[in-house]
């Protein structure tokens, strides 16, 4: 594995990537008291200063949550391309209808009554810490070298590391 830390318009680009390539997300709130709340959540957009944006229902637990305590935890997993991203961040809620009018489709129907659905927030997740793990090559690729590393005992160098400061 190398390590290769991002900062800056780096990280931001980093993170963009990842976060919009991957979409899913587990979205962890209440980080202070164990059990972590955490739902799935689908990644709208990554905007130019790297903020990641999701839509939420003005009544959920995790809205509730941020509404007392901003800090949040992000889990991007995607293992059929071995990518992963580790977001920690400060969320804030918006009601701003062109935010929200811009970052709805028409799968959002499934969880709201339309882009005029009076329960519909906008929230903004400024990452303050982030970690990556992204492979180097390919899925074969990235399996011929774990499999020539198992035959020959070296550790194969097949993932990229490293900490995204923005």
């Amino acid at each position: 594995m190398s390590t290769e830390n991002l900062h800056n318009d780096d990280a931001k680009k980093k993170i963009k990537e990842m976060a919009e390539d991957i979409d899913f997300t587990m979205m962890a709130t209440n980080l202070k008291q164990a059990p972590l709340h955490m739902v799935p959540m689908s990644t709208k957009k990554v905007d130019a200063q790297g903020n990641i944006w999701f839509l939420s229902n003005k009544n959920s637990t995790h809205n509730q949550n941020l509404l007392n305590d901003a800090n949040l935890h992000l889990i991007y997993a995607d293992k059929s391309d071995m990518q992963f991203l580790n977001v920690y961040g400060m969320a804030t809620i918006s009601t701003d209808r062109q935010m929200i009018e811009e970052l709805y489709s028409s799968t959002d129907d499934a969880w709201f009554e339309g882009k005029d659905d009076p329960n519909i927030t906008a929230i903004s997740v400024k990452p303050t810490e982030a970690y990556y793990w992204d492979p180097k090559n390919n899925k074969l690729v990235s399996l011929v070298k774990m499999g020539v590393g198992a035959i020959t005992g070296n550790q194969p160098d097949t993932m990229d590391f490293g900490e995204l400061k923005p």
